[in-house]
């Protein structure tokens, strides 16, 4: 029996204790915060020792192994001191992996993992398999291992979840795409955090198979620097592929070994660019694990939006209100404004994360009348956006935001939380911040 220690009781955390108490291990958690009552609740059920507000050091340094949360950077300083004891850091992913014998299909990425996730767990669930949704969304992967018996895992891999993977194995492995995210976390190079989105790649064999975007310039560069023995099956809408998935006029067509399946894009229940990348991406693993064409077709068209990506929430004297809160990068708000139509009002702000809004500037001008910046220190907007936006704004909550955007807007316009940043500033998580535009909207 191995001691190990739990670093974070989030769900991450939490689900990690379970699962090592499950399979009899001596099991201690720590968190330096607090722990959600529900949290507390559940390890006290399993019988799990823990502690809140502090780390114990003699409690920790005695661990044979340390499962680290995925939101504790490795520069924290008790992770220091565990890598100087010599002592093992894993991520929750790499732990459940060692006792699940299910089929893994794993999605990374810096925009439309959740939606490719979602997208992905829906198809399958319809097509009647027992199949489980987990990683960065929904229950912990490590908690279903231990309370659950899928055949198939759907799983949603952020770069911090898979910065601690050494063994751990996807059959089907996704990269949607990779732009500059999280840079701080990676010491400000891009290359770490390419190497981090990579690692989902890692023990992959020429039975696995690896999907990714063929029109993202920065997978395509770092393909070639990374040893793959799986099958290569690029999606695109810049011409054909062999295998895989692409555009040819209104439709989408998807090839796997000899099959083929098409289906018209108006039919796809998500609209926009972007979102025919992830219905493609979807729909190749959907080949792969041989689902058939009908299912497929009948998957895409069905599926409901995502809460907090592109979320219509009400529509007041012909003005759309849009939640896109889980648009934590600039890449996420490109795509966002890129496939507005009418006029927008447009809420952004938050933690900065080192970003670069170059790239957004000819959309701003395009299609944007007014900025309202909802975050404690909105100098980079104004510095980046002054002269390209009509009129820009500061607030310091989702009410003030939403209250300052409907004097704004007039009937025809669109209002769109899109916020290019962290939510840390103001909000629990960009959850928090996108139920509190919602319910500021509908308090209108």
């Amino acid at each position: 029996m191995s001691r190990i220690v739990v670093l974070g009781g989030g769900e991450s955390g939490v689900g990690s204790a379970v699962l090592a108490k499950v399979k009899g291990h001596d099991v201690f958690l720590s968190d330096m915060g607090r722990i959600s009552e529900d949290y507390a609740a559940m390890l006290e059920k399993w019988e799990i020792p823990f502690e809140q507000g502090k780390h114990t050091e003699d409690l920790i340094l005695n661990a044979d192994e340390v499962i680290k949360s995925p939101g504790i950077p490795s520069t924290a300083p008790m992770v220091q001191k565990i890598a100087d004891k010599g002592i093992g850091v894993i991520s929750e992913i790499e732990f459940a992996g060692r006792y699940d014998s299910a089929k893994k299909v794993c999605i990374t990425g810096s925009n439309g993992k959740t939606t490719t996730t979602s997208l992905i767990y829906h198809l399958l669930k319809q097509a009647g398999l027992n199949v489980g949704l987990g990683g960065n969304i929904g229950k912990s992967y490590a908690y279903q291992v231990a309370t659950e018996n899928y055949d198939i895992y759907v799983l949603e891999l952020s770069s911090f979840q898979l910065d601690n993977v050494y063994d751990f194995k996807a059959d089907i492995a996704i990269i949607t795409n990779i732009t500059p995210d999280h840079l701080d976390r990676y010491g400000h190079d891009m290359e770490n955090y390419v190497k981090a989105k990579f690692r989902i790649t890692r023990n992959m064999s020429s039975d696995d198979c690896f999907i990714f975007c063929s029109d993202d310039d920065i997978t395509i560069k770092h393909l070639d620097q990374i040893v793959l023995k799986a099958k290569k099956l690029p999606f695109t809408q810049k011409g054909e592929v062999e295998q895989g998935a692409f555009v040819k006029e209104d439709r989408m067509i998807i090839r796997y070994k000899e099959q083929e399946c098409d289906m018209y894009l108006q039919e796809l229940a998500l609209g926009g660019r972007h979102n025919i990348y992830n219905s493609m991406a979807a729909a190749i693993a959907a080949k792969v694990i041989d689902i058939d064409n009908e299912a497929i077709r009948n998957g895409l068209a069905t599926f409901q939006a995502v809460e907090h990506r592109l979320e219509n929430v009400l529509s007041i004297k012909d003005v759309l209100y849009i939640n896109d809160s889980k648009a934590t990068n600039v890449d996420a708000a490109w795509y966002a404004l890129e496939c507005q139509k009418r006029p927008v009002v447009w809420i952004v702000g938050g933690t900065d994360k080192g970003n670069d809004y170059a790239s957004l500037i000819p959309l701003a001008k395009e299609k944007v009348k007014a900025m309202i910046c909802m975050g404690l220190d909105n100098r980079k907007f104004h510095e980046s956006f002054e002269g390209v936006v009509p009129e820009i704004h500061d607030v310091t909550s989702a009410k003030d935001a939403v209250g300052l955007a409907h004097g704004i807007a007039v009937p025809g316009d669109v209002v769109l939380l899109s916020p290019c940043c962290a939510s840390f500033d103001l909000f629990k998580n960009y959850e928090d911040r996108g139920r509190q535009f919602k319910e500021a909207v509908r308090n209108l």
